[in-house]
């Protein structure tokens, strides 16, 4: 996922390299994406946590512009990739990923996460969640919609920003939620959403500054983004609008590649990342909830954000099957 700042926010490829010496101890290869590996991301303190661990180790991240754009490469790479690991995937691309028959199972007891459902996934391990919601300020919206419908609604100089579902996941999370949401109205609530879509940027990032900057009124992200604002800049006035047809979830999610040099220790990272020591890293960097209750370790304003009376879902069959559809279907609507 993403995150924070009031800057446009820079891509990172390959943010740690290896030092010259690490032929001679293990080297644990992650693709990821750019906010992921960040200085303000999660990959840092993941990264200083694990190797204090791995008994001699070395972890490097090697970023993408995106988690689609991780997965891409990776099918473009097939059994050459030099990747242990993808972190950073979601649900909504995972069974796409599981398709490819690329990565391996992950064989960890995860009987003990607090997430929305329960999970059942033998490939991937969920590290965050949260779900996707759009964002407004109270300063300048005092009145958010409700619902879809509502917004559609609103005078069409009412603006909102969106991502491209082809390039980003929130992109493709709108896309599923109003999908899950409507059925077979979802042509329809699109083609009432376009007047008030200011633009659709290629990445998540390129929308929120629009937001921030006073550009739009609302902008696709997370229920979890108010969060930054208020531990971050002291600001409560960001703050993200429930809609009443209910919310979908983006769960983050980490794997295993069949092909990984260093199996074990990429086994051994997927389980410091569902643990408390790897989970603590999580909520303040990537502004997501983790998946293990952290009690008194996690930050209590997360306790004060509102958050989806309703959690929609959609099957990773379901998603196989309509998926593409729904993304021409939406493309469609607003081009």
């Amino acid at each position: 996922m993403v995150k924070f700042t009031r800057l446009a926010l820079a891509v990172l490829s390959g943010l740690f390299v290896a030092p010259a010496f690490a032929e001679e101890v293990p080297i644990l290869r992650i693709y990821t994406y750019d906010g992921f590996a960040a200085e303000w991301g999660p990959g840092p303190g993941l990264k200083a946590g694990f190797e204090a661990i791995c008994g001699g180790c070395f972890v490097e991240f090697i970023a993408a512009d995106s988690s689609i754009g991780t997965l891409r490469r990776v099918q473009l790479e097939g059994d050459t990739t030099e990747a242990d690991l993808i972190v950073g995937l979601d649900t909504a691309i995972a069974g796409e990923a599981r398709a490819t028959g690329l990565f391996a199972d992950h064989e960890l007891d995860l009987s003990g996460l607090s997430l929305p459902g329960e999970w059942t996934d033998t490939q991937f391990v969920p590290f965050d969640y949260a779900h996707f919601a759009f964002v407004y300020d109270t300063d300048t919206v005092p009145n958010p919609p409700k619902s879809f419908e509502e917004l559609i609604a609103l005078p069409d100089d009412f603006k909102i920003v969106v991502q491209d579902p082809r390039s980003a996941t929130p992109g493709l999370g709108l896309v599923l939620w109003i999908a899950a949401a409507y059925g077979d109205r979802a042509p329809e609530i699109w083609a009432g959403l376009k007047p008030h879509i200011l633009t659709v940027t290629r990445e998540w990032s390129e929308s929120y500054n629009l937001f921030l900057e006073g550009e739009a009124d609302m902008a696709l992200s997370y229920s979890t983004s108010p969060a930054y604002h208020i531990i971050s800049e002291g600001d409560d006035t960001i703050k993200a609008a429930l809609f009443e047809e209910g919310h979908l979830a983006q769960t983050e999610v980490a794997g295993v590649l069949k092909s990984s040099h260093a199996p074990a220790l990429a086994q051994k990272f997927l389980a410091y990342l569902t643990s408390p020591e790897g989970q603590k890293q999580i909520p303040s960097t990537n502004w997501m909830f983790p998946v293990i209750d952290l009690g008194a370790d996690l930050d209590p304003t997360f306790a004060t954000l509102p958050q989806p009376e309703k959690t929609l879902v959609l099957s990773d069959d379901d998603i196989a099957a309509n998926g593409q559809r729904w993304v021409d279907e939406m493309l469609a609507a607003v081009q």
